[in-house]
């Protein structure tokens, strides 16, 4: 990873597999209003150390918290100086669900993860399942909770997200993957 990428760049990049992956392969049914209407942050934290990194995700979840949901809606943090090995990421990703719960936050915010490595429990690194999961840095998705459950309610069937994700990455040519996931084939 070249540390030598603007914050504008590293957004950018982010912001294209928003567009191109997550919007455009539908893995997210939820994420295109927000994304139109430009009610998603992107943050990306220049934290090169742990305690750095979860003061920024702190400082954005209070964001969020003071802020109504038609100004933001949810908020990626980017982490592209840190985390690179998706152990050391997983491992983080506990510090972040404690910080919530220490703040009281259960119930009002949950986390997504993402991740250029991203490998589900139970499966290899290369089974398809997990491009579903891969970003070009790690992130940490921060979601308001109310606003989940408010378009699950209006969504049919939602337990079926994750099945039909993975049969639609499964579809995908070789050059689709080159061209959506270019991060992945360096």
């Amino acid at each position: 990873m070249t540390m030598n990428r603007s914050t504008v760049e590293i957004a950018e990049q982010v912001n294209q597999w928003l567009n191109d992956v997550v919007i455009g392969l539908n893995l997210c049914p939820f994420a295109a209003k927000p994304q139109r209407n430009k009610q998603i942050k992107i943050y990306v934290s220049e934290a090169s150390q742990e305690e750095a990194l979860l003061e920024d995700i702190l400082t954005q979840l209070m964001e969020l918290d003071s802020t109504t949901v038609e100004e933001l809606e949810t908020t990626l943090v980017v982490v592209p100086n840190m985390l690179s090995d998706f152990y050391d990421y997983n491992l983080f990703i506990d510090w972040v669900e404690t910080l919530i719960r220490q703040q009281n936050w259960e119930g009002v915010f949950q986390l997504a993860t993402f991740h250029p490595d991203y490998c589900f429990g139970g499966t290899e690194p290369e089974d398809d399942e997990n491009l579903t999961n891969r970003s070009p840095y790690p992130v940490f998705h921060l979601i308001r909770e109310e606003s989940m459950e408010k378009v699950l309610r209006h969504y049919p069937n939602p337990e079926a997200i994750p099945d039909t994700n993975i049969a639609r990455v499964e579809s995908l040519t070789d050059e689709d993957r080159r061209k959506l996931f270019p991060y992945l084939f360096r």
